[in-house]
């Protein structure tokens, strides 16, 4: 991201500063029992609020759907691929879920692609894991688990791209739901940061801040947080939209679809989130 605001600002230099969260420090526990919301973000917009950075970059499916008073992401850059990726191990990678045999084990510490897979092929086994994008890989290869399933976003950002070719199969959303807002950066900044925000302009794509608009509305109402058993996915069609969204409860799995006019996303994330939670409460 700094190279991009280089690139489309001639004359600025930026500096990186990273800043270790809740969320980074502690590897031993599944995301889901600590912390919360907001366990990449916290520390991080302290900094921002304290005036120590100008400019937080977030994966922003990680993000809490609200924000603290003072910030805003006014800014929304263009999406990267927005769907997970299962790395296969040894000899034969698979070319499709099916080829799996059944009991393979894959990896993986979110709720939402586990309910999803035991759906898909409830013969697999999944086990928890955790840390950075390179040490997943090598922790799943090195306990000889069949393979690791990843966002593919993070994979082409870290220039391994070319696994996804040699040994990934992509699931497509269709199959496996993305979390609200999946292979999308949140540009974070104090409300109202006139020499921040003019320089962040040039990175806006809106067909992606129309998607983000659309899923984390769905997230919002859900209010279910972004570690919660559900995922959302907002296609553009011409002058329309369509936002799929599902939630898992100990009973059932609620999966629902609405499509709209451009300008609604929010709308109908929120509609769609609403759908969702009455089914929840009829169950009894």
């Amino acid at each position: 991201m700094a190279k991009q605001i280089e690139a489309a600002n001639p004359g600025w230099k930026t500096e990186i500063r990273v800043i270790k969260t809740q969320g980074d420090l502690v590897q031993d526990k599944p995301l889901n029992e600590f912390g919360g919301k907001g366990v990449f973000v916290q520390e991080i917009e302290q900094a921002l609020l304290s005036g120590q950075i100008d400019l937080a970059v977030h994966s922003l499916k990680d993000m809490p759907s609200e924000q603290p008073e003072g910030l805003e992401m006014a800014i929304t850059p263009q999406r990267e691929d927005p769907r997970d990726v299962l790395i296969c191990f040894g000899d034969l990678p698979a070319r499709q879920l099916a080829d799996l045999p059944a009991g393979s084990v894959l990896a993986t510490g979110s709720l939402r692609r586990i309910c999803q897979l035991n759906r898909l092929r409830p013969d697999l086994q999944t086990a928890p894991i955790r840390g950075n994008v390179e040490t997943r890989l090598r922790k799943a290869e090195e306990a000889g688990w069949q393979g690791v399933v990843l966002a593919a976003a993070g994979l082409k950002r870290l220039g391994l791209g070319g696994l996804i070719a040699e040994r990934g199969l992509l699931l497509e959303p269709e199959d496996m739901l993305p979390a609200p807002a999946q292979g999308i950066l949140g540009l974070e900044t104090r409300v109202g940061d006139v020499q921040t925000l003019p320089l962040l302009q040039p990175l806006h794509n809106e067909a992606s801040h129309r998607q983000a608009l659309a899923e984390r509305a769905f997230l919002r109402h859900m209010e279910g947080g972004c570690h919660a058993p559900m995922g959302a996915f907002c296609r553009l069609l011409g002058e329309e939209f369509e936002i799929e969204g599902f939630f898992q409860t100990e009973k059932n799995f609620y999966r629902q679809t609405l499509r709209g006019r451009l300008g609604q996303e929010a709308a109908f994330g929120q509609r769609l989130a609403e759908m969702i939670k009455e089914l929840i409460a009829s169950e009894g």
